[in-house]
């Protein structure tokens, strides 16, 4: 079995695990607080919330972090790269690109199959070649493809269903408190340790399930491209640089946590890695990571917005 099928089986095992813990941690919550029917109800109420609310618009998304659309006047290589794109992995529209006034270099993808945006911010477009763009975009329409975005809602609304059950759970212990004083009554601790616990589990295991999902984008990406380097170059220019102490008071930025339980994407290396090992094993011929592109200046916004920075640090 080649590495690349090994990986996109232990990815997928792994979403699959990660999902049915998610949904179990919900439905033991609701269980210990009301019972198999509550457990039941909120099995119910998470699907119904899921099938029936709609998803929010792709355009308004874009509004919230300033972005523009790109036209095809603006960037007409860019616009033509993503509906060749689309149309491999079988999209009836492409997704709408928009330009992210930001030096931080950022891409990121909002929608479904049938209606998505993918955003490129000014930094990425600036210091990116066009193999590894070409890379990225590929990533993120794999996003789509594998409705990635339907996917973490689901596993946020069931997180954040898991919260509200475990702080009802609490004040339900609070109110026995007095009557376990005394002696009157007594609960396992083994249920009280879970119901304070729940919302920090239910939470590491969206990061888990979030950085499984980006394994398989970046497998689906080489699919289409091909081109497991150009990725794998994009993604080192793309790693977060240990900053010094001074930067660090005077420019407070986000930071990758350590340790990398605690990140939503996995640890770059590793991604690097996987990218390099499916190289070996696919595309023997490709041994040299040297890129070599055309210059993406032409594909910039006419006049882009000035990325604006937050005392809080945070560029937008």
């Amino acid at each position: 079995m080649s590495a690349y099928l090994q990986h996109k089986i232990r990815n997928t095992l792994q979403s699959l695990l990660m999902i049915a813990a998610i949904a179990g941690l919900c439905g033991t919550i609701a269980w210990l607080i009301g019972g198999p029917s509550l457990a039941v109800y909120s099995m119910v109420i998470i699907i119904l919330i899921y099938r029936l609310n709609p998803a929010a618009s792709p355009e308004l998304a874009m509004r919230l972090f300033r972005a523009q659309p790109l036209s095809e006047h603006e960037a007409p290589m860019l616009i033509e790269l993503a509906e060749a794109l689309g149309r491999k992995v079988g999209l009836e529209q492409p997704p709408q690109l928009y330009y992210l006034p930001s030096d931080v270099m950022n891409a990121f993808t909002v929608g479904t199959r049938n209606e998505a945006a993918i955003a490129l911010s000014d930094g990425l477009l600036r210091r990116l070649e066009w193999r590894e763009l070409s890379g990225v975009m590929a990533h993120e329409m794999m996003h789509i493809v594998n409705q990635d975005t339907r996917l973490m809602a689901f596993a946020d609304l069931a997180g954040r269903l898991t919260g509200f059950l475990s702080i009802t759970g609490q004040l339900l212990l609070l109110i026995n408190l007095p009557l376990m004083i005394l002696g009157q009554t007594t609960l396992p601790w083994l249920p009280i340790l879970l119901l304070l616990l729940a919302p920090t589990l239910s939470t590491l295991v969206q990061l888990a399930l979030s950085r499984s999902r980006e394994y398989e984008a970046d497998l689906g990406a080489v699919e289409l491209t091909g081109d497991p380097l150009g990725l794998a170059s994009a993604l080192s220019k793309l790693e977060t640089p240990r900053h010094g102490l001074l930067e660090r008071i005077f420019h407070p930025g986000p930071r990758i946590p350590d340790p990398s339980i605690l990140r939503s994407h996995p640890p770059t290396n590793e991604r690097v890695q996987r990218l390099l090992e499916i190289a070996r094993d696919r595309f023997p011929g490709q041994v040299d990571p040297a890129i070599v592109g055309f210059d993406l200046s032409h594909l910039l916004a006419n006049q882009p917005y000035k990325p604006r920075w937050h005392r809080n640090g945070m560029w937008y």
